[in-house]
């Protein structure tokens, strides 16, 4: 086949030229080496035994490889501006110049844009398609070659969504015979279905229609230009390598984030903007909203138009584009533009519009090249217009579901120094109009910011961030905004957002990221600002990249951050590695990695961050973990350090035995720690392990306030030991938690002994589910009443002693020397009978406050006298009656008091 005639074809000028908006054309890119090749993507096979390529590097070579495969259709699918039409063309360049031995294999490739089929007279066979239409030089005998082998034949189909002919196969009798004449629906259906030239092969491209329902083959998004691609465009855009980068950088920092940057034509349009305003010296736009004032003013000063012509073209414009919007049509024909006002102003459609055919046939189409710009043009026509007939909230309710920028540009372009460009080409906008979106906009963003729905306060954000007003911001983030929820899932854009608002409003209490799931290298490097000026980071329950995990770490060195909370984020023991780094130098007071994967490795990063020095980390939550035995005896090295400010460690789970406890003793005892609460819950800590803790809470330079022992495997044999420590002379421990442990009567008759005795310090004390029985009670309330005791809280639930036994506790109550005032008997089998005490107990206690009742027997019977002595008492604060016997019947009752959880 003449592949001069291929190369002639798709090399004749066509179209308009190119403007701003438009792009440069493919053959002009290709020609001057300036191609970039989109990464490919992952094949998704749409017809049956095909399993695609996945591991293609590039969009070319994917494409390649599935046309030399059994099933060689390929469906290329890709927003406007994506580069499909380029990626065709340099296909088929590279096959007819043969500068790509991948498509040599085909004999034949013909290239077809489908909007100029759309003009093609019925009916027609594929002879006549392929003669007439595509190349008139073609001897016969190719023609007959190809048509008896035609899986050497390649047919390539550009734009199949502006085809405006029916591809459902059942709306057309399918033909075989090449030399019939059918209509060109019923031909190209036949075609792309297989029944027509079988054994053909096909790349379609096509953005998403319902085309594509009736097409089988390999589907490939076409992604555009990602951020190295973007970075090679500038690169060979601007000749200076130092203006590329800046170029570069500022697109990537104030528009990177919206999807459409990765679309080639925006890149030409965003690169020609850039270098028409460093070119004059000028500041390069901070927001989307700028960048369109921008290329708005550029297109009127080619039209070169008087302000008053350039008013009304603007108005036509926006017509056209609230038409478009409203009734999802993608191209208006001469008339409509007529009705628009656009009658006087055709000469300069192609500046604005993608002009489909003659200018000067009543044929000829006329679209945005952009949704982007449509919507701009809607919003400035908006703001021109005299006497709106209705309210601006009217107009974004009624375009809200397919304009997606509208309110972000009337935002923008509501602040005078961004509207200020365009304002000297089309006078003045009106600011009656702009008064009525800043109203709007104030009062829906104040209410929007009560609230709790996390998309809409990032909507606000968002219209925050076009309109770059620090005193809006405080306007409107007044004090009742709830800015602390969780605003886990942000994209990249909500980030840019939040870190543009948060920033205008200076030190931030709380940075709530709770649920992260996602935080990338750019999310961090964003939000970096906001970080370092939050006192509180919540990034619990979240996922961060390695990358990220650097951004936060430098954020915490150079911030005022002082509590930071990683729980859950499965961060691991490298990741934790590079979170030291910023531990050592910082303000962090507080810091949790509970459940994040780590292992005793993590610990030897720990104590290098805990002795840097500089560190003031008091509090380390690291439960969960792995750490084991080894963990916590490397972390005892930094507790015995004069360096280390830590004062509070829990360890809950953490595989932790009887063999680290001596090792805990030993820094306990040190001189140098700091240490006043130790949570050891869920290990199996034994007896042993606690004799060895005994030895330190009687040592005189221990400082531990509060052990908790919850869930540790310990017995009735470790309550001599600690009996000695906690009456012993030096021993400071005000906390002791020993629920869930089977310490049984004797063991807790000897703690109750101690606990008697005025030189014991404890005031918490938990004996929940410690298998105690009535006896051990009965020592309860004596030692509540003994006036030595200094037990503040009692936590006795799941111990089934019954009314019988809780009476001496609630007797106890009752004597003015008992100082309780939080109690626990959940689950202790009370019922009616015990009410009579318990609200006796109330009534003369001066120091009661809060009861926790649940997972009893009470019924319906003891609520009157439950709720009236809670009306009566001035002391109590909360009395919690969940999971009893009540029937729907007393919720009302119940309701009356509000210090009742029921």
């Amino acid at each position: 086949m003449d592949k001069d005639a291929v190369l002639t074809y798709v090399q004749r000028p066509r179209g308009t030229a190119p403007t701003l908006l438009g792009g440069e054309l493919p053959l002009s890119v290709i020609n001057s080496s300036r191609y970039i090749h989109q990464t490919g993507p992952a094949a998704q096979p749409q017809t049956e035994g095909n399993e695609g390529d996945e591991s293609t590097s590039t969009l070319d070579h994917a494409i390649h490889t599935v046309l030399s495969g059994e099933v060689r259709n390929v469906i290329l699918v890709g927003r406007e501006g994506s580069g499909k039409t380029t990626t065709l063309e340099k296909l088929v360049l590279d096959w007819a110049k043969e500068e790509e031995e991948h498509l040599q294999h085909f004999s034949c490739v013909f290239y077809f844009r489908l909007e100029e089929i759309n003009s093609l007279k019925d009916p027609l066979s594929l002879e006549n398609l392929i003669t007439q239409h595509h190349l008139s030089r073609i001897p016969p005998q190719s023609m007959h070659l190809f048509l008896q082998k035609p899986e050497d034949v390649l047919f390539v189909f550009d734009d199949l969504d502006r085809c405006g002919l029916s591809l459902d196969p059942s709306a057309h009798i399918l033909c075989s015979d090449p030399g019939q004449a059918v209509s060109v629906s019923c031909l190209i259906s036949s075609l792309l279905h297989g029944s027509l030239l079988k054994g053909a092969a096909f790349v379609v491209t096509t953005r998403p229609s319902e085309h594509l329902k009736f097409l089988s083959g390999t589907r490939m998004e076409v992604q555009g230009f990602l951020k190295p691609q973007r970075e090679a465009y500038f690169n060979a855009f601007f000749t200076d390598p130092s203006v590329a980068h800046k170029a570069h950088v500022h697109m990537e920092k104030t528009l990177g984030f919206y999807d459409f940057c990765s679309s080639p034509r925006f890149c030409w349009t965003v690169c020609s903007v850039y270098r028409t305003l460093m070119d004059a010296g000028a500041t390069l736009p901070e927001t989307l909203s700028e960048l369109f004032v921008h290329i708005l003013v550029h297109l009127l000063k080619v039209v070169s138009l008087n302000e008053a012509c350039n008013r009304e073209l603007v108005l036509a414009l926006g017509r056209m584009a609230s038409h478009c919007s409203l009734d999802q049509h993608s191209s208006c024909t001469k008339e409509e533009l007529g009705h628009f006002g656009f009658q006087p102003f055709l000469s300069s459609a192609s500046a604005f519009l993608q002009v489909d055919g003659d200018l000067d046939s009543d044929t000829c189409g006329f679209s945005f090249t952009s949704q982007p710009m449509l919507e701009f043009l809607l919003a400035v026509s908006l703001f021109l217009g005299k006497s709106p007939s209705e309210g601006v909230a009217e107009v974004l309710e009624k375009h809200r579901v397919h304009a997606k920028f509208l309110d972000l540009f009337l935002s923008g372009l509501s602040e005078p120094i961004q509207r200020k460009p365009l304002e000297t080409l089309l006078g003045a906008l009106d600011s009656d109009h702009i008064a009525d979106f800043k109203r709007w906009f104030k009062s829906s963003s104040v209410e929007t910011l009560k609230g709790c729905r996390k998309e809409e306060h990032y909507r606000c954000f968002h219209l925050l961030h076009q309109a770059q007003s620090e005193s809006l911001v405080k306007e409107i983030v007044t004090p009742s905004a709830r800015i602390g929820i969780s605003y886990g899932g942000l994209s990249l854009q909500d980030c840019v957002a939040l870190n543009f608002v948060f920033s205008c409003l200076g030190e931030m209490e709380l940075l709530n990221l709770y649920r992260m799931r996602n935080m990338t290298e750019e999310k961090a490097e964003v939000l970096a600002s906001v970080m370092k000026a939050s006192h509180k980071i919540l990034l619990s329950d979240s996922s961060l990249s390695a990358e990220a995990v650097v951004h936060l770490a430098s954020a915490l060195s150079r911030g005022i951050t002082e509590e930071l909370d990683l729980s859950n984020s499965q961060l691991g023991d490298e990741k934790l590695k590079v979170l030291c780094n910023g531990l050592r130098d910082c303000k962090l007071l507080n810091i949790s990695v509970r459940l994040c994967g780590l292992t005793a490795a993590s610990c030897e990063d720990l104590v290098s961050a805990l002795t840097s020095g500089n560190s003031r980390v008091c509090v380390l939550k690291i439960s969960a973990n792995h750490i084991g035995d080894q963990g916590l005896m490397t972390l005892c090295r930094a507790l015995c350090s004069p360096q280390c400010k830590l004062q509070e460690l829990q360890l809950q789970r953490s595989d932790l035995t009887a063999l680290s406890m001596d090792a805990l003793s030993a820094a306990l005892c040190s001189g140098n720690s700091e240490l006043r609460k130790v949570n050891l819950t869920g290990n199996v800590i034994g007896d042993s392990g606690v004799e060895a803790l005994c030895n330190a809470l009687k040592h005189p330079l221990c400082k531990l306030q509060s052990l908790n022992l919850f869930d540790s495997e310990l017995t009735g044999k470790c309550c001599p030991g600690l009996m000695e420590s906690l009456v012993s002379e030096h021993c400071s421990l005000s906390e002791l938690d020993l629920s869930v442990n089977d310490l049984g009567q004797e063991g807790a008759l000897l703690l109750c002994q101690a606990l008697s005795r005025p030189e014991c310090p404890v005031e918490k004390l938990g004996l929940t589910r410690c298998e105690l029985t009535h006896p051990v009670f009965v020592q309860l309330g004596t030692l509540l009443r003994s006036g030595t005791s200094r037990i503040k809280s009692l936590l006795v639930g799941l111990n089934k002693v019954g009314d019988r036994g809780v009476k001496h506790i609630l007797d106890a109550v009752k004597d003015p020397k008992c100082l309780l005032e939080d109690l626990d008997v959940e689950m202790t089998d009370l019922t009616d009978a015990c009410v009579e005490d318990l609200c006796a107990a109330i009534r003369a206690s001066k120091t009661l406050k809060n009861l926790e009742l649940r997972n009893n027997s009470l019924t319906d019977a003891s609520v009157p006298a439950l709720v009236r002595v809670m009306e009566d008492s001035d002391s109590m604060l909360e009395m919690n009656l969940r999971y009893n016997d009540f029937s729907e019947d007393v919720f009302e009752i119940l309701d009356e008091c509000d210090r009742i959880r029921y």
